[in-house]
């Protein structure tokens, strides 16, 4: 193919990103008109990190980390986007860069965009590390929005598999808890403990009104 066709064949892969809606929404029966999709999800989480960047004056390599967080989704245009409840880490990670080496092999060809989607997910760099943060924070901030929309009933989640899991029902049984987004925001709370700046920014969202 040419060069022309391997750029477009690469967008329009991506495009599909634009049209794939969040599965956790759907899982937990959001009733909204529109509903976040995952091309909605990866910008916000861009404008994020640079928003933290910027505030918090990181050490780090801001393009590199735009550009992971431009990329960290898209084996999702192929296997589809999973929970961590509908799939294991390893198992996710394994079909995923199964997935990143099939589009980039008929596509674009570019190993710098496969090698830091695995740095994404080893999360062994202050980059991937500030990325992974940034991913999981912004996905908080969107419950936190659709929570304050009063879009989600907790009497309605009979045919949610999450549901069931047995630190959600912890949560949701923990008395501190007053709503969907305090129970989600618990749950992730040990995801953030080792950076003092996200921890800070996960304990304004829990405790304010975010608009």
């Amino acid at each position: 193919m040419s060069k022309e066709e391997n750029v477009i064949k690469y967008y329009l892969i991506c495009n599909i990103l634009k049209d794939t809606i969040r599965t956790g929404w759907k899982k937990w029966n959001v009733k909204r008109k529109r509903i976040e999709s995952v091309a909605e999800h990866i910008y916000g989480v861009q404008q994020l990190a640079i928003g933290i960047y910027y505030e918090y004056k990181y050490d780090l390599d801001l393009r590199k980390v735009i550009l992971m967080l431009s990329v960290h989704e898209l084996e999702e245009t192929l296997i589809g986007d999973f929970t961590q409840f509908d799939i294991s880490e390893e198992e996710k990670k394994k079909i995923g860069h199964e997935a990143i080496h099939k589009i980039l092999n008929q596509t674009i060809k570019a190993k710098e965009i496969e090698d830091l989607i695995l740095e994404f997910d080893e999360r062994k760099t202050k980059e991937a590390v500030f990325a992974y943060h940034c991913d999981k924070l912004e996905a908080d901030i969107q419950c936190k929005l659709y929570d304050q929309e009063n879009t989600v009933d907790m009497q309605e989640q009979l045919s949610n598999p999450i549901f069931g899991e047995e630190k959600v029902k912890r949560e949701i049984k923990n008395k501190e808890n007053k709503t969907w987004s305090d129970m989600w925001l618990s749950y992730d709370k040990s995801k953030f403990t080792d950076d003092t700046n996200f921890e800070g920014l996960w304990k304004y969202i829990k405790n304010n009104e975010l608009r």
